[in-house]
């Protein structure tokens, strides 16, 4: 078993559903993937640790404890984004409304996950999946801690200290 970055994408929704009942068609609708692609994401999270079985037939759920440490230590290792040419897309990073005013950066040039449906253009910033824009311009929430996620794993020291300060606070919160 290998966890890919789907896998990821995948728990963090469900972290935000927080075990709220959730069914494959609805998951896949709102993640902008397949039902099979959750079916299999869904077995490799269980697997590596990162969701847990519902009890008595519920649906899996996302292990917070686990998910802390995965986010926080392995992800910038196992999903590192790729940077590229100035592209149209949704900003992510320090430039995402989630995080506005924390950061001083270049307002003309903010770090954008490739999509052509962006209002914004700047340096392509890899998303750890690729409907992780449309899903996100859905979810107010999973967008602002895809945009942490993205902070740890291609942040700087101030920013990977500042997302995991916030991601750890909304675990904890949740």
């Amino acid at each position: 078993m290998m966890l890919k970055p789907q896998d990821v994408f995948i728990a963090l929704k469900l972290l935000v559903l927080d075990q709220e009942p959730w069914s494959y068609v609805k998951l896949a609708n709102a993640l902008c993937m397949s039902a099979s692609e959750i079916n299999a994401g869904i077995k490799r999270g269980l697997q590596a640790g990162l969701l847990v079985h519902g009890i008595q037939g519920q649906s899996p759920y996302a292990n917070k404890q686990a998910m802390e440490e995965f986010l926080i230590h392995g992800v910038k290792y196992a999903f590192p984004p790729d940077l590229g040419s100035p592209v149209r897309g949704m900003v992510t990073m320090y430039a995402a409304p989630s995080v506005a005013g924390e950061f001083i950066f270049d307002e003309n040039n903010p770090p954008v996950w490739p999509y052509a449906e962006g209002n914004r253009r700047g340096p392509s910033f890899s998303p750890l999946y690729k409907s992780v824009p449309q899903a996100a311009e859905q979810d107010a929430e999973l967008y602002a801690l895809l945009v942490l996620v993205d902070m740890i794993r291609g942040g700087r020291a101030r920013e990977r200290q500042y997302a995991e300060k916030k991601l750890r606070e909304w675990i904890n919160a949740s």
